[in-house]
């Protein structure tokens, strides 16, 4: 996860300084660097960058002026040589200030703590955003259009629909589609309350099928069920839930 931060300070040598103690940290990439208020205050409404180093004296606009300025309000970092500001720094919500000159060691806390918090941030919007997408359609559908199911290291954006099948298997499910197969670490039972009765029936304690790719439905020898599905894949239909599948018989 990219932490993009802009440096502000208009002395070269604290910016050549500050690149030197951010260059290990492959998770923060410096976008820009500006050396005075007015272009720092541009620079960050255009980039929207996570982080900003920021120095409290500058020429013309000093650092609280440019944080009353901004559209776009990241995460602060104060890097200057006044302690006198510290106290107004932090009642502008400062992840930290840090006193020139830059201490190594000192440096790194404060921006482990901004990692933390623009990481914590970022996770719980990117939370956020499943749970809204998994938790009901436009129109009030309290039922899911998407899951977000595992694929090596990635989360993919699956459709419901294009799901044919679940399979329970232990405390995991079997997740198939037309060309794929997926496992969700969520149990089948979990993974039913999400899923539109109309459409996906439980047919076994361990299977749910998608209607719309049943192909058809035969009797067994001793009375009991079974369904095929559209690739050819059958599943017997337990007596406890045979009642969903005579339901749909017309």
């Amino acid at each position: 996860m990219k932490i993009t931060c802009i440096i502000i300070d208009d002395e070269s040598l604290a910016r050549d300084l500050l690149m030197e103690y951010i260059q290990p940290y492959s998770d923060i990439e410096v976008v820009a660097q500006c050396s005075k208020g007015s272009e720092a205050v541009e620079k960050i409404n255009l980039l929207e960058p996570d982080l900003i180093f920021l120095d409290v004296q500058m020429p013309g606009m000093d650092g609280f002026g440019v944080l009353e300025a901004i559209d776009h309000h990241p995460y602060v970092i104060f890097t200057t040589a006044y302690d006198q500001y510290a106290l107004q720094a932090f009642d502008k919500n400062a992840v930290d200030y840090v006193l020139k000159p830059l201490n190594e060691e000192r440096f790194k806390t404060a921006v482990q703590r901004a990692m933390d918090r623009i990481t914590s941030e970022k996770s719980q919007n990117v939370e956020d955003l499943l749970r809204s997408i998994q938790n009901g359609d436009k129109g009030g559908n309290r039922y899911s259009s998407h899951l977000f199911v595992q694929k090596s290291e990635k989360l993919l954006n699956l459709e419901v629909k294009d799901i044919m099948y679940l399979e329970a298997s232990g405390d995991y499910t079997v997740l198939s589609t037309k060309g794929d197969q997926f496992l969700s670490s969520s149990g089948i039972g979990k993974l039913e309350e999400k899923l539109d009765p109309e459409i996906f029936i439980r047919i076994h304690r361990s299977t749910i099928i998608n209607l719309n790719y049943l192909k058809e439905i035969e009797k067994h020898f001793n009375g009991g069920l079974i369904v095929k599905m559209d690739n050819s894949k059958t599943f017997p239909v337990s007596r406890t839930y045979a009642k969903q599948i005579r339901k749909k018989v017309v």
